[in-house]
């Protein structure tokens, strides 16, 4: 099936799905995001992928839609997008010098049938101990105020993580390995996509034959 659509904007998990060599179009539904009650942190973001998705599929004829979401946890706190810059330092504060956990949960729907498949990963991310000038400092960048947890590991937020245990990718927003293997469930093989991929010619050879010439 080429037909995916990806019900997130962002970049992060667009560029995972590229890489994978997937065909996918993007579709986003806003949605309520509050939860009733106590949730686990991986419950959490299992519901929240399938609200997404579900909030996509609902419009369209066909299609299998991917939803994704993803929280940081210190303790029995839940870390969201910060608001300004305070809410960034405190994140960050919080967790300099320990261990956090990284929850990312999918959800994927077939848009005909309605079956959908969800579940959820987690990551233990340790943060060196940073000065109070190096946070502060990162905030500056901008970097921080659309992620969870106020850091991207991907990008300048990588200089704060001495380590992890688990899957890298989670961390991004997208657990690849678990979204290889729920897409199985819907008769979708990814590297059936590489195979209609157009083979591109090594530019080092080109550029040497026509030296040569």
């Amino acid at each position: 099936m080429d037909n995916i659509i990806l019900a997130s904007s962002s970049p992060r998990r667009q560029e995972l799905l590229r890489q994978l060599g997937i065909p996918f179009r993007i579709q986003v539904a806003s949605v309520d995001e509050t939860v009733e009650g106590d949730m686990p942190p991986g419950q959490l973001v299992e519901t929240l992928s399938l609200r997404k998705a579900r909030a996509v599929s609902g419009g369209l004829e066909s299609g299998l839609v991917i939803g994704s979401d993803t929280v940081v946890t210190m303790g029995d706190k839940i870390l969201g997008k910060p608001v300004n810059k305070e809410d960034a330092l405190e994140m960050l504060e919080s967790l300099r010098g320990r261990r956090h956990q990284v929850f990312t949960g999918l959800a994927v729907i077939d848009s005909v049938t309605g079956k959908y498949a969800t579940v959820h990963e987690c990551t233990e991310v340790y943060f060196r101990d940073a000065s109070r000038q190096e946070l502060e400092a990162y905030i500056s960048t901008g970097e921080p105020f659309d992620k969870a947890g106020a850091y991207g590991i991907q990008g300048m937020g990588a200089v704060f993580v001495s380590r992890i245990e688990g899957c890298y990718f989670n961390v991004m927003g997208l657990p690849v390995a678990k979204l290889v293997q729920v897409l199985q469930q819907f008769g979708v093989t990814v590297t059936g996509f590489w195979k209609k991929r157009p083979v591109h010619r090594c530019l080092c050879r080109r550029r040497r034959h026509q030296q040569k010439g």
